[in-house]
């Protein structure tokens, strides 16, 4: 492959535990080596490439093994300590052999809930990729609690590419995409494009894999966020030879599910909003009509005329959920006043906003 047939010029690349681990739960050295020679490979062509990798929590049990004495956080922040230092030097030393620096940055959620704190770790993903150092993500279990974690590193993946603005999100799993079936039913086929809004509920298994702790549902559901930020998502068979250099090779035609990247360009703040929803402080619901409008093809802030009721504490600033006349949530946005001066204000017309339209991301 030359520079001309690469598909995307900046890609985030989640390689989930299954792909990296062993079903005994040690590190597959052999795997992890043929990723990394064909991220190298991407690199050397100009590809700018944040890996998000998972593998610390399993590395670090096949280390220690497990106790009885420690509960369930105690235990992962054990194993993620040891684990992480497993992993990342294996990446050091395998990256390397090819003349490539990597750096490892741990986060957590709390990275994401200011947006100080939001630009300053995109700040420091920029100046690495602009330096070609590969940033290898990973969750900081040390210091994260059950409340504040992420969902799983599929979460942390659509944040990370999202906050970069990359070109595609791959997720790398066991099995090759999203099935029609059971993916252990010979007669079933791979979905190869999924686009905005279409249904594919029925085809999507509960089930969460052996070694991570998500499943083909929190993939989808990240998936369609990302694309619908402009954002391809391809879920892909990381164990499959080259997977990483077809995919982003135009010419091949690769099986893996792909979520049809939306046209709309969102700004860099609605991004940010949008994956918010976890840090929010209140609750403000709305009516059937404020409901049509801001679902509506035309951009609507939202007005206190449509607001029936607000819940929780909050101030100025501080990220909010819309909740819908039947009581789904809909969205999420960044208040304008505080909750006192919003509750004064529900229902009265010829207000100035509550929520902006530039603060306001509506789902689909």
């Amino acid at each position: 492959m030359d520079k001309t047939n690469i598909r995307y010029k900046r890609v985030a690349v989640k390689i989930g535990s299954n792909v990296l681990t062993r079903p005994d739960g040690t590190l597959d050295i052999t795997r992890m080596s043929a990723l990394v020679d064909q991220i190298s490979v991407l690199h050397k062509l100009g590809v700018q490439i944040v890996l998000i990798s998972s593998g610390a929590v399993a590395s670090g049990r096949s280390v220690m093994g497990f106790s009885k004495k420690m509960d369930i956080v105690e235990q992962r922040q054990l194993f993620s300590t040891v684990g992480q230092a497993k992993l990342i030097n294996h990446y050091w030393e395998l990256f390397r052999e090819h003349g490539i620096v990597v750096g490892q940055v741990l986060t957590t959620k709390t990275n994401f809930e200011g947006r100080s704190q939001y630009l300053n770790q995109r700040n420091c993903l920029r100046i690495m990729l602009e330096n070609r150092v590969i940033p290898i993500v990973n969750e900081n279990d040390a210091v994260s609690v059950s409340e504040l974690m992420f969902t799983d590193n599929d979460e942390l993946s659509g944040l990370i590419a999202s906050m970069l603005g990359t070109k595609a999100l791959i997720i790398l799993s066991n099995i090759d995409g999203i099935y029609n079936g059971s993916p252990s039913n010979p007669k079933s086929t791979v979905i190869r494009k999924i686009r905005k809004g279409e249904d594919i509920s029925d085809f999507i298994q509960t089930s969460k894999s052996t070694l991570g702790r998500g499943g083909m549902q929190t993939k989808t559901s990240i998936a369609r966020k990302i694309a619908d930020e402009g954002i391809e998502v391809l879920i892909a068979n990381g164990k499959r030879e080259n997977i990483l250099i077809d995919l982003l090779d135009k010419q091949k035609d690769t099986v893996c599910t792909i979520f049809e990247a939306s046209a709309t360009d969102v700004s860099s703040v609605k991004k940010w909003i949008a994956h918010s929803d976890g840090f929010a402080k209140g609750e403000i619901h709305i009516n059937e009509n404020a409901e049509k409008a801001l679902s509506g093809p035309k951009a609507t802030s939202l007005l206190p005329v449509g607001v029936t009721q607000i819940t929780g504490t909050f101030e100025k600033d501080d990220i909010v959920k819309i909740v819908s006349s039947n009581g789904k949530i809909i969205g999420v946005g960044k208040v304008q006043y505080n909750n006192e001066k919003a509750r004064q204000l529900i229902g009265k017309k010829n207000q100035k906003p509550l929520i902006h339209y530039d603060y306001l991301y509506i789902e689909d």
